[in-house]
């Protein structure tokens, strides 16, 4: 009998709710419910509209994403989030629906601050003012806008402290105390002339830097879509129909209940801009399926978690994070993509290894054949879900923008899920797609599509059109388009919030002091090292080699702490602002700086304390939170030691000429496979047959002996790692001859 493999789309909507703080809101009452609920689905609409035909400039656009998110968030989170607070209790004059007036003027301010510049830009008068054009008060800004910008700064704070807790509004304030008392600083390196309220305003508020920089327009015109995109692309069917494949792919081996769980999010995180909305579609019907076959609940928990994060590293999407790094080195986005082909297979041989060990060691059950689904039938019941997934990367790697291909994959997501030959109210859609391709590959488009991408688009989308299988209605359309601006309103106030860090960093110069501090604090230690390690005689244990990786591991421990609790995007835009000066000191490649930086942001989401990944994984488990998350963290060390690697030898990223050749190429990433590996079967104590304490010891150095990129260390890998070998195939021919 076939295992349940169903996501029932009300129960996945539950589950988030419970795990995902951005999506447990209070509730509004009926009517202004129903208000939210479809100026969210018009919220949603003016992106998709917008990505298709044409942006409005910069200030306008990111003010209205404002705008969208100071409602949302102020109408739907309370002060201080609790049950009572969530509660509808009753209607109140001094709290309609549910939302007391002091939040209902605060999202009047924080609206009328993220539009004035909009009102503003080619001047005003009226109302007693008479302001100039913007660009004859950069620099100099008029009361109205140190009025408006200081709101803005202040709503902008508590919008992300109310989705995201207090961490980042707390690292924020203490980048504005340095922007603002810099002369008062207590270290010579930290100080600087400061700034005062009206110039700190000034660099915050008008466009270009500060909030309305370049992380609040790259979030508002691609992240948003692409979130959007994989909610309603999960619940149209593509989610169920990865699942479906990771079973027919993993089921019937060692440890496949745990593999269909790894393969099944590596997918998911193709389409996915969270790791909880990962952990929680997938890990629904994979934990309890790996606690069946008995797994234990934390470890079970762990594997969903680490796969999940792992996600957000996996090319093509990366969480959005990819386009924010095409954006920022301003390379093509097919130059990111490559660059992170291996590293993320690395992350995800070390999660499938430990599993399949564990899985060996516990003597775990497979699924049987008869549990596992039809491959014939899943293809002819899901085939269909993956035309917008085709169309979106068919755009991207053609060399279109990002918001156009998520333009295309939305649409095609409501052709394919929603319209159809059997529904003839539904035709107008497709057949509006089909015009816009036409148009779009007309002369009098511009830039359009070529004549062979409207063709290949428009037969997908035909196709999309024609399939005979079950359409969901629009209702289900618009929940998932609500569901997606749910889940934009935690990523888009983080980046409006970070904005202000950066503006900071690029007002004060800190990052480049910070780089400093760290390196230099890296020295002192590296001073103390090198003597005690001089009599190897090892150019690896010199004093610059030594306060290199030390930098390394200092800007990583930071990376992993300020980078907890925070959406990928969010996080990866705080720390390429704050890690980068230190890693270029270094002569880290801008690329690897920034994948770095990623790798170990990321990190920060499966280790404890703060790891909200696994603990969604270990409310699905009933699992211990902690045990969840030191298990996810163990799952994940591919992903924690691969950073290093990049680094150190950047011919594993490909794209970079300069350091690539074929055959260094070839040794680091096969040494680093196999060093990720040898490292599994420590972790889980078996290899060809359990391994106690002395063995895994062995077994842990020469792996990170593999994973280094030197010729010397692999060599001194291959003698520790070969007793360990010789005492397995014995233990294995003495295992045999029991038997």
């Amino acid at each position: 009998m076939p295992v349940n493999s169903h996501l029932d789309n009300k129960t996945l909507e539950e589950l988030e709710k419970k795990y995902d703080s951005a999506l447990n809101t209070r509730d509004n009452g009926p009517v202004l419910t129903r208000v939210i609920y479809w100026a969210s689905i018009c919220f949603a609409l003016y992106h998709l509209w917008t990505a298709g035909f044409g942006t409005p400039v910069d200030h306008i656009h990111m003010g209205i994403h404002l705008s969208g998110l100071f409602l949302f968030i102020f109408v739907g989170f309370p002060l201080i989030k609790s049950a009572r607070a969530l509660e509808w209790p009753g209607a109140r004059a001094l709290a309609p629906g549910n939302v007391p007036l002091y939040d209902w003027v605060l999202a009047g301010l924080g609206i009328s601050a993220a539009l004035f510049l909009w009102l503003s830009w080619r001047g005003f008068s009226g109302f007693g003012f008479d302001i100039d054009e913007q660009a004859l008060r950069q620099g100099n800004p008029s009361g109205p806008d140190v009025f408006f910008g200081s709101i803005l700064v202040l709503t902008v704070l508590e919008i992300a402290r109310r989705t995201i807790g207090f961490v980042l509004p707390l690292i924020i304030l203490v980048f504005m105390v340095y922007a603002l008392f810099g002369p008062y600083m207590p270290a010579q390196i930290l100080k600087h002339p400061g700034v005062n309220w009206q110039q700190f305003v000034n660099n915050m508020y008008f466009p270009s830097e500060g909030i309305f920089g370049v992380t609040l327009w790259v979030v508002s015109t691609v992240v948003f879509h692409f979130v959007l995109f994989g909610v309603v692309a999960q619940r149209m069917g593509l989610g169920q129909f990865f699942v479906d494949n990771a079973m027919i792919l993993a089921g019937r081996y060692t440890g496949g209940p745990a593999k269909v769980s790894v393969i099944s999010s590596a997918f998911f995180g193709t389409i996915s801009g969270s790791s909880i909305a990962n952990t929680v579609s997938t890990g629904s019907l994979t934990i309890p399926n790996m606690k069946k076959m008995g797994y234990p609940g934390h470890f079970a928990g762990g594997v969903e978690a680490a796969a999940s994060a792992g996600g957000q590293i996996t090319p093509p999407i990366m969480g959005a994070a990819s386009f924010l790094m095409a954006e920022y080195l301003e390379v093509p986005y097919t130059t990111i993509v490559i660059a992170a082909i291996v590293p993320a297979l690395m992350h995800y041989i070390g999660v499938m290894s430990i599993v399949h060990f564990t899985a060996k060691r516990l003597r775990l059950p497979t699924y049987t054949r008869d549990q596992l689904p039809n491959m014939l039938a899943v293809w002819k019941d899901g085939w269909y879900t993956i035309i917008p997934l085709i169309a979106l990367l068919l755009v991207l790697f053609s060399g279109y923008s990002p918001n156009m291909a998520a333009f295309i994959g939305l649409n095609l997501c409501i052709v394919v899920g929603f319209c159809g030959m059997d529904r003839p109210l539904t035709l107008p859609i497709p057949l509006a797609l089909l015009g816009f391709i036409f148009w779009k590959a007309s002369p009098y488009s511009g830039e359009g599509y070529s004549p062979e991408m409207a063709g290949m688009l428009a037969a997908l989308t035909i196709l999309g059109s024609l399939h005979r299988n079950k359409r969901q209605s629009f209702r289900d359309l618009f929940d998932s388009f609500h569901v997606g601006v749910q889940y934009a309103l935690a990523v888009g106030a983080a980046s409006a919030a970070v904005g202000i860090v950066v503006g900071v960093i690029n007002t004060t110069g800190v990052g480049f002091r910070l780089g400093f501090m760290v390196t230099g604090g890296a020295a002192d230690m590296a001073a103390t090292l090198a003597p005690l390690l001089d009599w190897t005689g090892l150019e690896t244990f010199s004093h610059s080699s030594i306060q290199q990786f030390l930098s390394l591991v200092l800007i990583a421990m930071a990376c992993i702490l300020m980078g907890a609790g925070l959406p990928t995007t969010a996080l990866y835009i705080m720390l390429v602002a704050v890690a980068t000066p230190a890693l270029n000191q270094l002569g880290v490649p801008p690329l690897a700086t920034h994948m770095f930086v990623l790798y170990y942001g990321v990190i920060s989401e499966i280790t404890p304390p703060v790891c909200a990944s696994a603990y969604a994984a270990a409310g699905i488990a009933g699992a211990n939170p902690f045990r969840t998350g030191m298990s996810a963290f163990t799952l994940g060390l591919g992903k924690l030691m691969v950073p290093m690697v990049f680094v150190y030898a950047p011919t594993m990223l490909i794209v970079l000429p300069e350091y690539f050749t074929l055959l260094g190429f070839l040794q680091v990433s096969i040494t680093c496979a196999l060093g990720v590996f040898a490292i599994a079967t420590a972790v889980s104590a078996y290899f060809m047959a359990p391994l106690n304490s002395v063995w895994r010891l062995l077994m842990a150095i020469g792996g990170i002996l593999l994973v280094a990129p030197s010729g010397a260390s692999d060599l001194t890998a291959l003698v520790v790692i070969a007793p360990v070998i010789i005492q397995q195939l014995a233990s294995l021919r003495q295992e045999r001859a029991a038997a």
